[in-house]
């Protein structure tokens, strides 16, 4: 029997982050209110924002410690079952009595690659995620690759884990019109077919190694076209374009997110050469756009991008290429990629997603 049940959840970064953690609690909250409208849903935020959730949002009077600590208070008063920390923490110590917790653990890669965070962040980091995994009634990991670093890293048992996934915004499932496209490509100056490929452009994502595998094929007739937030890392592509002389190379940052299907669909290929990642959202991205992948091996890009993509060691030049090429000049592959992709992402659905969280939600609140 399906009973009714009160949800709280961490809203924090659904009303206030525009990428990453926020869209998936958007995605989260959205697709349990749309297909699981029986519960009654609660967003806790320190503050509250104008971006709109549709549901009831609570902020504190003392905003000090009150996410890690004070919160409890507010969910006992609203009679809260299930509480559900959506970017990977939970409020410390013991939980009132009759609340559940469910915490949602996106990656571990600071503790992967600990030398690409300051001291302190992997500090605060490490104590959060790892107090959040032991204490919760249940994890979701947004990949097996995420599910077994929790066990790896933090020694929880893997009964406790779920592996839950999660889709990418909706706007990228919609199909534009050529004009639209168009007028979008020449608002960004890419006057070429292109090569697409969408992350904040940091070491660990890779794009120098990349920017070399498009150098190596020679491709005149094509652009290469990165967008992302921009670190010290882009310097050294920059750097690197200028003493080669590479023209058909564009960095493109601040790209608002209502101009990203387009880049997306106007694309002849979407390149993801991450060393490492929790799962891989812009990967999905292309494939709900049409667009064939080529992403990297090592470690969940794989589940991501499914039979809609082709897979290069991420280190390796000369395969990064190759794969490339693959696909620009075999049309057949290309479209078996793509149809492979579209039956691939059908499993990433909200309406798939939200009833495997509220199924889980049913389960823990029967947990002695």
């Amino acid at each position: 029997m399906r009973v009714k049940m009160k949800i709280g959840f961490d809203a924090k970064r659904a009303f206030h982050n525009s990428t990453g953690l926020g869209n998936y609690s958007r995605f989260v909250i959205d697709g349990l209110m749309k297909y699981f409208p029986q519960n009654e849903y609660f967003a806790y935020s320190p503050t509250l924002s104008t971006k709109e959730i549709g549901m009831k949002g609570k902020t504190p009077k003392k905003k000090f410690m009150w996410r890690s600590w004070l919160i409890k208070n507010d969910l006992q008063c609203d009679g809260i079952q299930i509480y559900h920390g959506l970017s990977n923490e939970l409020p410390f110590g013991k939980m009132p009595l009759g609340i559940k917790t469910v915490v949602t653990i996106h990656d571990l890669i600071f503790e992967r690659y600990p030398k690409l965070y300051p001291f302190f962040d992997r500090l605060i980091y490490k104590i959060k995620f790892r107090k959040a995994c032991k204490n919760a009634n249940a994890v979701v990991a947004v990949s097996e690759q995420t599910k077994q670093d929790i066990i790896d890293f933090y020694g929880i048992n893997p009964e406790k884990i779920y592996v839950i996934y999660q889709d990418c915004d909706g706007a990228f499932q919609e199909k534009l019109s050529v004009e639209h496209i168009e007028n979008v490509k020449e608002k960004y100056q890419i006057k070429k077919k292109y090569i697409l490929s969408v992350g904040t452009i940091i070491e660990r994502k890779n794009q120098l190694t990349l920017v070399k595998a498009f150098q190596k094929l020679d491709l005149s007739n094509y652009e290469l076209v990165l967008v992302g937030g921009k670190s010290s890392y882009q310097n050294q592509i920059e750097l690197y374009v200028q003493k080669h002389n590479l023209l058909n190379i564009k960095i493109l940052n601040n790209v608002p997110f209502q101009a990203l299907p387009a880049i997306y669909q106007g694309s002849a290929l979407f390149v993801y050469p991450s060393v490492f990642e929790g799962f891989g959202i812009p990967i999905v991205e292309a494939l709900h756009s049409g667009v064939p992948v080529v992403a990297a091996t090592g470690s969940c890009l794989e589940e991501a991008g499914g039979g809609g993509a082709l897979y290069a060691n991420p280190l390796d030049i000369n395969d990064l290429a190759d794969k490339i090429l693959q696909i620009l000049v075999n049309k057949n592959l290309r479209n078996q990629l793509i149809k492979a992709g579209e039956k691939h992402v059908k499993q990433f659905s909200a309406e798939q997603i939200a009833g495997q969280l509220n199924e889980l939600y049913q389960n823990i609140t029967l947990m002695a």
